[in-house]
């Protein structure tokens, strides 16, 4: 009885981990909720006034969470080896999956952009209420941007390409896999006005995952769009005067 109860229990580990993730995922989410007010106090205490110390709250909560999720996460995944054997087939080569996910990138950036014509064709105004946030919040706690552009993909691709995505993929087939993790992903953006953009990121990220069968695929790409879009946001006073500065130079 004894020989048979390890093995037994790895299954049993293995089985639950997707929705270990999951749970993780979701309280990353909601946890902070529960800390804001005591947060909030003590930056108030610091001398902030009220509205720095809301961004300041938002800011450091963001960071705490996410890391201690992305922690969590790791650990929780590492006890299971055959978290990522979910593919029939062999799998890209790593050089190979790396260059998948540098391609992703600016297939995002392409889908993005036409996704975002299509918004505005409808009468949808660009730009994200999200971003502009974030934005803001990094802007006063800089560490906000390494949640955004690392924990953030990396988790949300852990949830949407592996956990939501990967599961359907296994029980239906890869179309209404790829269209319901699209559409969960764009849906807990709470962007509703810009659902269309965040599905089109959704529908790319999850055949990057099909093709390479790798998650360090979609994740290299996420990270980078993440990055490029802070690095654009975070210096946009600084890209338009030297916009300015191009057009006073021209003849």
């Amino acid at each position: 009885m004894k020989t048979n109860s390890a093995p037994t229990k790895t299954k049993r580990t293995a089985k639950r981990t997707p929705l270990y993730v999951l749970l993780i995922f979701i309280a990353v989410q909601l946890l902070p909720i529960l800390a804001v007010v005591p947060t909030f106090n003590y930056f108030k205490n610091q001398g902030l006034d009220e509205n720095t110390a809301q961004i300041t709250t938002s800011g450091w909560l963001v960071v705490i969470a996410m890391a201690i999720g992305f922690v969590v996460t790791l650990f929780v995944i590492a006890r299971d080896r055959k978290f990522f054997d979910i593919w029939k087939g062999k799998k890209s080569s790593f050089p190979a999956a790396v260059g998948w996910g540098l391609l992703g990138f600016l297939m995002l950036l392409v889908g993005q952009t036409l996704a975002a014509y299509i918004e505005m064709a409808i009468g949808i105004d660009p730009g994200s209420a999200n971003t502009q946030n974030i934005v803001t919040i990094a802007e006063v706690v800089p560490l906000t941007v390494i949640a955004v552009v690392l924990f953030g993909p990396v988790l949300e691709e852990l949830v949407f390409r592996r956990v939501v995505f990967g599961s359907l993929n296994q029980t239906t087939n890869f179309f209404i896999a790829t269209a319901v993790s699209a559409l969960v992903f764009a849906l807990v953006h709470l962007e509703f006005m810009h659902l269309l953009l965040y599905f089109t990121t959704g529908l790319i990220l999850a055949f990057l995952y099909q093709k390479t069968k790798r998650i360090i695929t979609p994740i290299i790409a996420h990270v980078m769009l993440n990055g490029y879009v802070m690095l654009i946001q975070l210096n946009m006073e600084k890209i338009q005067d030297f916009l300015k500065q191009l057009e006073n130079i021209q003849p």
